[in-house]
């Protein structure tokens, strides 16, 4: 059953921590004109804590919960399909019909034989990482690509006996903070390095594949990544299983951070720390033809602490992605992990706080964003030109914006190091040397000052449309990766 948000619950004592609710639950302050928050009922009783999701063909819903629970979403019903699983980060609804999920000790293919919706056999497909009991190893998993290969990210310990640590997190060894293959042939390839809490996986329709991964140490905020084979992503730890390296070398190189900076690859995007997200979930990629309004063949991303959900632009520059990060709605009722476009165009919103801070304040919880089919007025597209940006809108502005607006424009980098997080590096103004509305007034250009390896804001001010709506989101985060 699907209800309006009204009002969020208070309180919950989880696993014996006590959960610290904020003193008001999360408003909704920003929110594209013509789409809206729903609340889907979960099964009474249950601690629902969303942290793997997807749908299938027929729109069918799948939903794995922390507790190690796999419930079915048919025509407002829930069933539980599945459980006894050890803490499930990922859920893909696979070809035959069968499910497979991630849970920290394995991949598992779920098999219901007989039709009835229960799982019948558990098959595991791979089991090939090291798992040491340690609350934070993680297994994001799984996506899968066009040639039938699996892929998923292992999460870096905290605390795990004899590890190695130059910062908060650590590993004992077995391919913590890597990604990995299981082939089309059933065989685990380990995949690429330096990865530190690559909270969501997910895959581009054209095949490429892309995480997300959390702030902390050797990582300065939040981004989104290329996933590439045999690259490295930054955290030093995982280097210890790397064929080329000893826990002797990593030590004595640890204070290089030359040598890391140069090995590692850059994010497609940073997010912002605060201003966009904290810890992001999965990317998820809107190929609805339509049906969530304008926004077609843009990433979707929710963010658990900070309750909302916003949006990735892909620019490919000189043979390289980067691009623009925007706000797009906030005021969920609890940790936004997964985010899942059905075959209507409802983007579900998975849910969990994990005894984690989150804004939303509820401890779980499943949402989903639909959209009534008004035209919204908001930035929909930013592309680099030469010298600048061309900024795009879902509607006409006012000839009296046209003439009235604003921009302000900020720059800022950031500092890799061992330490958790980094405040942002040599901050300041750029000028705005020319800027300029199209005849048609749906497109914004304008040329400043760009430099490579940079995070550029910039907050477009007056805007107005001919029904007098401002955009909800007038700023903007661009990666700077490559000038023109």
């Amino acid at each position: 059953m699907s209800i309006r948000v009204t009002k969020l619950a208070t309180g919950l004592a989880l696993l014996g921590i006590t959960w610290v609710m904020p003193s008001q639950a999360a408003k909704t302050t920003y929110i594209p004109d013509g789409y809206r928050i729903e609340t889907i009922k979960t099964p009474n009783d249950v601690r629902f804590h969303v942290t793997g999701m997807d749908s299938n063909q027929q729109g069918t819903l799948f939903v794995a919960t922390r507790f190690g629970d796999v419930w079915r979403y048919k025509n407002e019903q829930w069933l539980k399909v599945a459980e006894g699983l050890h803490e499930p980060t990922g859920l893909l609804c696979d070809d035959d019909g069968s499910l497979v999920v991630g849970h920290k000790p394995e991949l598992t293919r779920l098999i219901d034989d007989n039709g009835d919706g229960i799982t019948d056999r558990y098959i595991n497909m791979a089991s090939q990482w090291d798992f040491h009991d340690n609350y934070h190893e993680f297994n994001f998993a799984p996506v899968k690509d066009k040639a039938g290969n699996y892929y998923g990210t292992l999460n870096l310990g905290h605390g795990v006996p004899d590890s190695l640590s130059i910062g908060a997190m650590d590993t004992a060894g077995g391919y913590r903070g890597w990604a990995y293959q299981v082939n089309n042939k059933g065989k685990f390839v380990p995949y690429a390095y330096g990865l530190r809490s690559p909270a969501g996986i997910g895959i581009s329709p054209d095949n490429e594949l892309f995480f997300t991964d959390n702030q902390g140490d050797w990582v300065e905020t939040s981004k989104l990544h290329l996933l590439k084979k045999d690259a490295f992503y930054g955290h030093p730890v995982s280097l210890r299983d790397h064929p080329d390296w000893t826990v002797e070398k990593i030590l004595k190189e640890k204070k290089n951070f030359k040598l890391f900076d140069e090995m590692r690859e850059y994010p497609v995007v940073w997010f912002p720390h605060l201003e966009v997200a904290n810890s992001p979930g999965n990317p998820e990629w809107n190929i609805t033809k339509g049906q969530f309004g304008p926004f077609e063949g843009q990433i979707f991303i929710g963010d658990q602490t900070q309750s909302n959900v916003f949006r990735v632009i892909l620019d490919e520059v000189n043979d390289v992605y980067q691009g623009a990060v925007i706000n797009f709605i906030d005021g969920f009722q609890s940790g936004n992990i997964r985010t899942e476009f059905d075959n209507k165009g409802q983007l579900w919103v998975g849910q969990t706080a994990r005894g984690w801070y989150s804004k939303g304040g509820k401890p779980f919880g499943l949402q989903k964003v639909v959209w009534d089919g008004t035209n919204p007025f908001e930035i929909l597209n930013v592309k680099m030109i030469k010298s600048g940006f061309k900024v795009t809108f879902t509607e006409a502005i006012t000839q009296s914006s046209a003439d009235n607006l604003t921009l302000d424009i900020i720059e800022w980098g950031y500092e890799y190091t061992s330490r958790y997080g980094s405040p942002k590096q040599d901050e300041k103004r750029l000028p705005v040397k020319s800027l300029k509305v199209s005849d048609d007034r749906k497109s914004l250009v304008f040329e400043t000052n760009l430099n490579e390896r940079k995070v550029v804001k910039f907050q477009i001010n007056g805007l107005k449309d001919k029904k007098g709506r401002s955009p909800s989101v007038p700023i903007v985060y661009y990666t700077v990766n490559k000038v023109k």
